[in-house]
């Protein structure tokens, strides 16, 4: 049984932000699964800023993706055929795989889900990547004590809506920025943030100093950019930031103009103290049993919650895509198939 499988391929190198012409759908045959192999039917695709990365060719942790190659993403997929005693036909599995409808895969590299544990899509989100991404940069670098306030851009994405409640529940005052009111006033009245400033609207930086009365003692950096040079007068001494993002400036095609704020900031750096540590996921990766296991306990107990931003169809990738680095989406981007 021979199948062909449909697949979204970079076609060109994005010069700032991408077009869809920088992306091409191709079909690709595949083989028919070997022995411990599975072929899947993706069911969820996740869309996600660090993508927009692998398609550059400079350096970075992971390598970048050829032209004509698919990218790379997490996906959920259902069972269709299996050559290995662990997966049956109808399993629904976890597999880092790529923009494509179905694939053959080992089944080794396949996690086998449990649907009774929640919505199987939320693995892609909150109970995901994205979720321990919060998790473990809160826990080993931001290191919030009660009281203290933290402040952190994006703060309805995937990544920044679950870092300010869990802020919350370490005791944290916590302080959003997201594009538009509509993202702001549910950053306040659903995920209990104490504060959430509009970044579209003039003035972040006196609106900051209104909400941050006491100063700001974690910045979790999620966007750089304008958000970042407004927080930074703000740092109060021994403030920590862990950077996991700069969306910001993801698409720029060309370094901007201006003044070089570097020699400041590195004088900020020294003179408050500061702890800036940028990592990834897989820098954390030994507390993801843990994660887990709080993670499950706050969404069953309602301590966190979480939105969705779903797109239907293959063809639905690529604008969802642009709008996400556009900030267009609420909540965590899926795509799904089907």
């Amino acid at each position: 049984m021979s199948l062909i499988s449909r697949t979204i391929q970079l076609a060109a190198r994005p010069q700032g932000l991408p077009k869809t012409g920088d992306f091409r759908l191709g079909e690709v045959p595949l083989p028919d699964p070997g022995p411990g192999e599975v072929l899947l039917q993706m069911v969820w695709l996740s869309l996600d800023p660090y993508m927009r990365g692998r398609m550059n060719e400079d350096r970075s942790y992971a390598a970048p993706t050829a032209l004509g190659e698919p990218l790379p993403c997490e996906g959920i997929a259902r069972v269709l055929v299996s050559n290995d005693p662990g997966l049956a036909p109808g399993d629904q599995v976890l597999v880092h795989d790529f923009w494509r409808d179905h694939a053959v895969r080992k089944a080794a590299d396949c996690r086998k889900l449990d649907p009774s544990q929640g919505p199987v899509q939320t693995v892609l989100g909150v109970r995901g990547m994205p979720g321990l991404t919060a998790y473990t940069g809160l826990k080993h670098i931001g290191r919030p004590k009660a009281g203290e306030t933290v402040v952190l851009g994006a703060a309805t994405g995937a990544v920044g809506s679950v870092v300010g409640q869990i802020a919350r529940l370490q005791g944290a005052r916590v302080v959003g920025v997201a594009g538009g009111a509509e993202k702001c006033r549910h950053a306040v009245e659903e995920l209990g943030f104490d504060a959430c400033l509009d970044r579209h609207a003039p003035g972040l930086d006196a609106r900051l100093a209104e909400a941050c009365p006491d100063g700001i003692d974690v910045y979790f950096d999620l966007t750089g950019g304008d958000v970042l040079t407004a927080v930074l007068p703000f740092l109060n001494p021994f403030a920590r930031i862990p950077v996991c993002g700069t969306i910001a400036s993801t698409n720029a095609a060309a370094t901007p103009s201006g003044p070089d704020r570097l020699p400041g900031f590195m004088r900020l750096i020294l003179t408050r103290h500061l702890l800036v540590r940028g990592f990834i996921v897989d820098d954390f990766s030994a507390d993801t049993a843990e994660f887990e296991t709080a993670m499950a306990r706050w969404l069953a107990d309602g301590s966190i919650r979480y939105r969705e931003d779903v797109s239907q169809g293959l063809d639905s990738m690529v604008p969802a895509f642009i709008g996400m680095l556009e900030g267009r989406n609420f909540g965590k981007t899926l795509v799904r198939l089907g």
